[in-house]
């Protein structure tokens, strides 16, 4: 097991998904209590049965509680199902699944978002109440919601993702009201601060490229002293977990997918981590680069590649 980090500067992290929130539990598990803070994606937020839904926020909180479902990554750990039960049983949607559980917490954070809480201010009580030591921010106040272009016509993110299984054929996507969202104090504050900047292995286009959207924020990455490196969700030429690969395939990305994705994220990265299986990639980026096993398991293999991405980030610095 890797041992604390004595470096206590803050460390932001960009995560969506269940690859982000699993590296984030890595990097927890390795700062000091508190130097980790999360700028998590909520492109992927919706209205459902009435109250906000904001997955990548609620799979963050409950991976770095210790209390997410071990087996799919999202959801809580012991879940019960029966209000989603008698939903389906009444003639209600159930296609999203929301346990128990989960309902509680969506239920409190409707309450509170109604109050006039923002969701910075919401997801800071409940990160509290879930006894999460580190920071969690969502990359916005405002929604900003995910459009998917396919070969079938424009879909909402969930029913893209979750209804149809990310069947139909990806064409591209729209951030609908980025351009009126603003950048929080506290995301902006913790961007100029950061001794480094980690892009979590989150897909790029669903869920890293929501943060970059809104106006400001990828130009403090850009401009930020603290070296930014970004860990990739590919390995072997395959997505971990989601449909990334999938995604790239369908916009012509047929071979060489790290450096797809290091070309994605142009001039934000000054180091880029892979996977050992993609070891012939590595000579084909410009950029420094870590070959290691990215793969995560149990919490060794989170703290291990949290530790690694951590010291790579630091020889930036030093060399």
């Amino acid at each position: 097991m890797a041992s604390k980090l004595a470096n206590s500067s803050p460390v932001a992290a960009l995560a969506g998904g269940v690859g982000g929130a699993k590296f984030a539990t890595g990097l927890q598990e390795t700062l000091p209590p508190g130097a980790l803070t999360v700028i998590v994606n909520t492109g992927d937020d919706f209205e459902h049965w009435g109250l906000t839904i904001c997955p990548d926020i609620d799979t963050v909180l409950y991976g770095l509680a210790g209390v997410n479902n071990p087996q799919t990554g999202w959801g809580r750990d012991r879940e019960t199902w029966d209000v989603l039960a008698e939903i389906e049983r009444l003639g209600g949607e159930a296609w999203f699944r929301l346990g128990d559980k989960d309902l509680a917490l969506h239920l409190l954070r409707n309450q509170w978002l109604k109050a006039g809480a923002n969701l910075t201010l919401v997801t800071d009580r409940l990160r509290r109440k879930l006894d999460v030591p580190s920071r969690v921010l969502p990359m916005c106040n405002e929604p900003v919601r995910t459009l998917v272009h396919t070969d079938e016509g424009d879909l909402p993110f969930q029913d893209y993702f979750v209804r149809r299984r990310c069947e139909p054929a990806f064409r591209g996507l729209t951030f609908v009201g980025a351009a009126k969202a603003t950048l929080t104090p506290e995301v902006a504050e913790l961007l100029r601060a950061a001794a480094q900047i980690i892009i979590c292995p989150s897909n790029p286009y669903l869920s890293v490229d929501p943060i970059l959207s809104v106006p400001g924020l990828r130009q403090l990455v850009r401009d930020s002293d603290a070296p930014v490196v970004a860990v990739s969700p590919i390995v072997g030429g395959r997505a971990v977990k989601g449909p990334v690969a999938k995604m790239m395939r369908e916009m012509g990305h047929l071979n060489h997918l790290p450096l797809t994705i290091v070309e994605h994220y142009g001039d934000l990265l000054d180091g880029f981590v892979l996977d050992r299986q993609d070891r012939a990639e590595e000579s084909r980026l410009t950029l420094p680069a870590l070959t290691t096993d990215t793969i995560m398991t149990g919490l060794s293999s989170k703290q291990r590649l949290a530790a690694e991405v951590l010291q790579f980030g630091r020889s930036l610095i030093d060399g």
